[in-house]
């Protein structure tokens, strides 16, 4: 049998260290480092039993780490090799026990602790993280509790690492008060310690007691600032984020990956695309590493502020593409309406041999229901099944009941819903409900609307909608008894709000809203665009607008349209940029038709490209036109 010079070594030392049993057979190089693969440890092995040596724990303990940890291991052999020593120590029995957690086996992990105690051998500070790890994975309450006893029992309640993961532990468990107890019985809290307790509080909701964490923390690192900035941005608190971000540059941190990526996704949701496209500028200037993870949420935040250009020169540069880059640019694309781009990228994707999923099917259905591609979206959804062996889910039944739905098939996306595998949700009749609407089909939304109601009691919006249904149709008496069932349950009506940003700040506006320190100059424009819009034929668009009582009057229901909130918010864009430059908004609710007949007309009368992102896709209003089609 041929050896390596690696062996060579090690059978010397070996022959060295028989020679002079009074020292101990450890090897100066440890030999997990210097194996490479099983066949090479098996030839260690050999010459372990060759020598006498394969019952010694020292020498063995090597064999085993490999075998139990190692990414070329195996950890079968580990146990075999376990088995065969007669007085396995601590160090044996804690590296089979993070070899079952690192091969995902948590609850083997604890009946080795188990056995570990049968076996009178004591646990020292490497044996508990990786129980109480096992403990949080398989989500062991008593036996987690157990194991926090047994910190005290043997003496290391004062172990810092063994305390963080205790912390975790407890988050995990949702036991934030056991978390926060285990936090305040530390001596030496580092900055792990902290940052899994503010992770572990806005990770369960509690953005404010996570905050007020922070705020007491000593000294911060990178990874606090981070913890707590992302904590920020999954509560959608995206004007916090924006704030502790500007603390943070305040005090001279360094952006790394993990920050940027978070204030990328603040970006997002505020669609503030000049300190998003800042902080691509950081990332390239500092030389950040763009894994594929962070080259997508930059192209995420590209085509969710309006810059879809600039999302798809990211998109091109990239060395190679991962299937979340390919998904996140056919999403940006189909958000946008241009549906045929999106389907040329899939054919692309297939070209390149990349395997699509769900998600790719999803965003390609989406992209042919804005852009009203019915047959192409029939198609690929028979493509997603035939071709690919992806089965359709809610979703994916979601996009067509959209897509047929908007284009005026109702029976055939209502024989759809009936003919699914499974029981349709609230996102797929809300789907067909807002297609009712649209083509004004009462008799079929009233009785998708009353399921939709059923299925999704809290949410203002299916409400709003039926009652819309029911005003136009003159049945005040069904609005009133739609407006006493959501003042019955408590439901509030979702309060729609715009957003612009300019030079770094992101403004809000609500329909009718006074604070803004220059409210008097912005309703003052706002009535100069309605006067230049009107005499270019804009007449108010008053359907659908449901006000708290039935008044006949049509000047009083023009009166809330003239100051919704993207109103307000173009009024300032045209205030406070110069002629010719684009103005994004971005708003929380769909865009109502009033609001979007007269963008339109704006974009004419100013000369000016305005950009709108609703809670469904954009809209690129220019010369009189929407990208849309008015197909929305």
């Amino acid at each position: 049998m041929s050896m390596s010079s690696s062996s060579l070594q090690f059978q010397g030392i070996a022959l060295a260290t028989s020679q002079r049993p009074h020292l101990s057979p450890i090897p100066p190089q440890s030999m997990d480092s210097s194996c490479s693969s099983m066949l090479e440890l098996k030839q260690y092995h050999c010459q372990l039993i060759k020598l006498g040596l394969s019952t010694d724990n020292h020498v063995m303990g090597r064999l085993i780490k490999f075998t139990a940890i190692s990414q070329n291991g195996h950890l079968p052999y580990a146990l075999q090799l376990f088995d065969t020593m007669p007085h396995a120590d601590t160090f044996l029995y804690n590296t089979i026990m993070r070899g079952f957690l690192l091969n995902k086996l948590p609850k083997s992990c604890l009946l080795f602790y188990s056995k570990m105690l049968g076996d009178h051998v004591l646990p020292n500070n490497f044996s508990f993280p990786s129980v109480i790890r096992a403990c949080s994975v398989s989500n062991a309450v008593q036996q987690g509790k157990q194991i926090h006893a047994h910190l005290f029992k043997f003496g290391f309640v004062s172990d810092g690492f063994s305390l963080n993961n205790l912390i975790h532990m407890y988050v995990n468990f949702q036991s934030l008060d056991e978390a926060n107890k285990a936090f305040r019985n530390m001596d030496n809290k580092d900055f792990v310690s902290w940052t899994t307790l503010i992770s572990g509080y806005a990770q369960w909701g509690y953005v404010d007691e996570a905050f007020e964490l922070f705020e007491l923390m000593p000294q911060r690192n990178s990874a606090s600032w981070n913890a707590m900035i992302a904590a920020f941005v999954q509560s959608n608190c995206f004007h916090e984020a924006l704030a502790l971000f500007d603390r943070m540059r305040a005090e001279n941190m360094t952006l790394d990956k993990f920050v940027a990526a978070s204030m990328l996704s603040a970006c997002t949701g505020l669609g503030a695309l000049e300190i998003g496209r800042w902080i691509h500028e950081e990332i390239e200037k500092r030389g950040i590493d763009l894994d594929s993870k962070l080259a997508t949420t930059v192209i995420d935040m590209y085509c969710k502020c309006g810059c879809l250009e600039k999302a798809l020169e990211v998109f091109k540069a990239l060395p190679t593409r991962g299937l979340s880059s390919w998904n996140c640019m056919i999403g940006g694309l189909a958000i946008h309406g241009k549906g045929n781009a999106a389907i040329e990228l899939f054919k692309e994707m297939e070209k390149e041999l990349v395997a699509p999923d769900s998600i790719t099917f999803v965003n390609l259905l989406s992209a042919c229901a804005h852009s009203g591609l019915v047959e192409k979206g029939r198609h690929f959804f028979k493509h997603m099944v035939e071709v690919h062996g992806i089965e359709p889910r809610m979703e994916h039944f979601g996009c067509m009941v959209d897509l047929l739905g908007r284009a005026g098939l109702l029976e055939e996306a209502r024989k759809l819903i009936d003919e699914m595998p499974m029981s349709p949700d609230a996102g797929v009749l809300g789907a067909l409900l807002g297609a009712c609407k649209i083509h004004q089909n009462i008799e079929l939304g009233e009785d998708i609307g009353k399921k939709v109601i059923a299925l999704d009691p809290h949410n203002s919006g299916r409400y709003v909608i039926l009652a819309n249904m029911y005003a136009n149709s003159g049945r005040w008496e069904d609005v009133a008894n739609i407006r006493k069932l959501m003042n019955d349950r408590g439901v509030k009506k979702v309060a729609g709000f715009s957003m612009i940003e300019l030079e770094g700040v992101v403004s809000d506006f609500i329909a009718g809203g006074m604070t803004h320190p220059e409210a008097k100059e912005i309703y003052a424009k706002v009535d100069e665009m309605l006067q230049s819009i009107r005499a270019v034929g804009y007449v108010p668009e008053t359907e659908g607008v449901l006000l708290h009582e039935h008044d006949n009057e049509e000047e009083e229901k023009e009166k809330p349209l003239y100051y919704h909130s993207e109103k307000l918010a173009i009024a300032f864009g045209l205030l406070k940029t110069e002629p010719g430059q684009v103005v994004r908004i971005s708003k929380n609710l769909r865009v109502c038709k009033d609001c979007h007949q007269a963008t339109k007309l704006i974009s004419k009368v100013y000369d000016r490209e305005i950009i709108v992102r609703d809670r469904n896709r954009f809209h690129h209003f220019n010369d009189g036109k929407c990208s849309c089609n008015d197909y929305w």
